[in-house]
């Protein structure tokens, strides 16, 4: 028998203390902009494409509506967003940037050349990883939706 069951030779275990270990580096970064790491990813959804619907936001982000709604709440709290119901499609509920929430913008622009600069990876083996791991998730996904 190999070595197959190891910990260390585990892709999963790899991609998951890698994927801890980068929130962590975050959180320091973050925490200047009263934003914790989750918030920051609504944020960059929303600087991309304001207004946005829920269900889109959370196809962006992979998170459940239980997962979302509590983030959402904690957000519109703190001045960022703002919800409503779609005046198309009453179905449909618009996330949208406050004033405060596209200024942040601005005071988060240093934050992804921080979080680079704390892998110690280049630029370039950092798009390559990005490219990986994005190849990564597109198969497993596949895989997992072909198994439902």
């Amino acid at each position: 028998m190999g070595n197959e069951l190891t910990l260390d030779n585990q892709v999963c275990f790899a991609l998951y203390s890698a994927s801890r270990a980068v929130t962590a580096v975050y959180r320091p970064i973050l925490e200047p902009l009263g934003l914790t790491y989750p918030q920051y990813l609504v944020l960059l959804v929303l600087w991309e494409n304001d207004p946005v619907t829920v269900k889109h936001l959370g196809e962006e982000l992979m998170l459940d509506s239980g997962t979302l709604s509590p983030l959402l709440k904690r957000m519109i709290a703190a001045g960022l967003v703002t919800k409503e119901r779609s005046s198309a499609d009453e179905r449909s509920v618009l996330v949208r940037l406050t004033p405060a929430g596209r200024d942040l913008r601005d005071r988060a622009a240093g934050v992804p050349a921080q979080v680079a600069a704390a892998t110690g990876l280049t630029p370039a083996r950092l798009r390559e990883l990005r490219t990986t791991l994005r190849e990564i998730a597109g198969a497993a996904q596949a895989t997992a939706a072909g198994a439902d």
